[in-house]
C-alpha cells in the first residue's frame, strides 16, 4: 500500500515536473495591452466625456480657449509656486468633471519623470554654479521647473480630451481656423493609433498561440526585429485602405458633429475666470521665483 502511494507520488510528481510551466507575458506585451485597452476605454468609449461633469457642459470653443490660456501660462512661467497653482485649478476642473483621480493622476505622472527626466539630467552636471554633492543647484532647479511644467501642459491636454468629444475637439479648432491640414493629420491619427496598437496585440497573441516553449533571448529579440518590419508594412498599407474608406463616406476634410454650439452666460463666465487665473500665474511667476 505504501509502495502504491509511493509510486502514486512519484507519478504526480514527475508529470508535474514534465508540465510545461505557464510563460508569464513580457513587460513589452502588458504595456502594448494596457495602453489600447486605456485608449479605447477612456478616448475611443468617450466614457468621461458623456459624464454629467462641469466641464462637459462647456461650450468646447470655450474650454479650447480654456485649456490654451493655462497651457501658454504654465509655458511662461518660471515660478514653481505659479505652477502648483494651475496644477491646482486642474485637480478642482477634473474632480468638477467627475474624472477618478487614480486614472488622471497616476496614468499623467508616471509617464513625466521618465521621458521628460532624460532630457534634463545634462543640465543636473554642465550647468555652473553652487553644487550639491555631485549636482548643480541651478541644474536641479531648472529640472524641477522643467518637469512640473511638463506635468501641468500633459494634464491639461489630456483632461481636455478626456471631457470632450474628439469631434467637438477638431470643430472647435476649425472655429478658431486653424489650418485644415492639421486637422486633417489630427484626425487621421486619431483614427489609426488604435488600430495600430490593435495590430501589435494581434501579433503578440498570434505568436503565443503558436508557440510550445521557451525561446531563447536571441530568439526573441529577432522576432521584435521582425515583428517591427512587418508592423510598419502593415500600418503604411492599413493608413491607405483607412483613408480610402473614409473617402468612400463621404469625408472631404470638414469636420462635422452633431452638437450645435451655443455660447451661454456660463461659458463666458468660466472663459473669463480662466483668463484671470492665467493672468495671476503670470503674474505670480514674474513676482515670485
Amino acid at each position: 500500500m505504501t509502495a502504491t502511494t509511493e509510486e502514486r507520488s512519484g507519478l504526480s510528481h514527475s508529470v508535474a515536473k514534465a508540465r510545461p510551466k505557464k510563460e508569464k507575458p513580457s513587460w513589452l506585451e502588458k504595456t502594448v495591452a494596457g495602453i489600447a485597452e486605456s485608449i479605447q476605454r477612456a478616448v475611443f468609449t468617450e466614457e468621461h466625456a458623456r459624464k454629467d461633469g462641469w466641464l462637459q457642459k462647456v461650450d468646447p470653443r470655450a474650454k479650447l480657449i480654456m485649456f490654451l490660456a493655462l497651457v501658454l501660462a504654465a509655458s511662461i512661467t518660471g515660478s514653481i509656486l505659479a505652477l502648483a497653482l494651475l496644477y491646482a485649478v486642474t485637480l478642482v476642473a477634473a474632480r468638477a468633471s467627475q474624472v477618478p483621480f487614480d486614472f488622471f493622476v497616476k496614468r499623467v505622472w508616471v509617464g513625466i519623470p521618465l521621458f521628460a527626466g532624460i532630457v534634463v539630467i545634462p543640465s543636473l552636471f554642465f550647468i555652473p554654479g553652487d553644487r550639491l554633492l555631485f549636482f548643480s543647484i541651478p541644474g536641479l532647479i531648472s529640472a524641477i521647473i522643467f518637469v512640473a511644467r511638463v506635468g501641468v501642459s500633459v494634464s491639461l491636454a489630456v483632461l481636455l480630451v478626456l471631457v470632450t468629444p474628439w469631434a467637438d475637439v477638431l470643430k472647435s479648432l476649425q472655429a478658431l481656423k486653424v489650418p485644415s491640414i492639421f486637422i486633417l493629420l489630427l484626425s487621421m491619427t486619431y483614427r489609426y493609433i488604435f488600430l495600430f496598437l490593435r495590430s501589435a496585440t494581434g501579433l503578440f497573441e498570434a505568436r503565443k498561440s503558436r508557440m510550445v516553449g521557451r525561446t531563447s533571448g536571441g530568439e526573441q529579440r529577432s522576432w521584435i526585429t521582425a515583428s517591427m518590419g512587418g508592423l510598419m508594412h502593415r500600418s503604411f498599407k492599413m493608413s491607405n485602405e483607412v483613408y480610402t474608406a473614409m473617402l468612400a463616406r463621404g469625408f472631404s476634410g470638414q469636420v462635422r458633429s452633431y452638437n450645435s454650439y451655443r455660447m451661454k452666460g456660463g461659458d463666458w463666465l468660466a472663459l473669463a475666470v480662466t483668463v484671470i487665473i492665467a493672468a495671476v500665474a503670470l503674474t505670480l511667476g514674474q513676482l515670485v521665483k
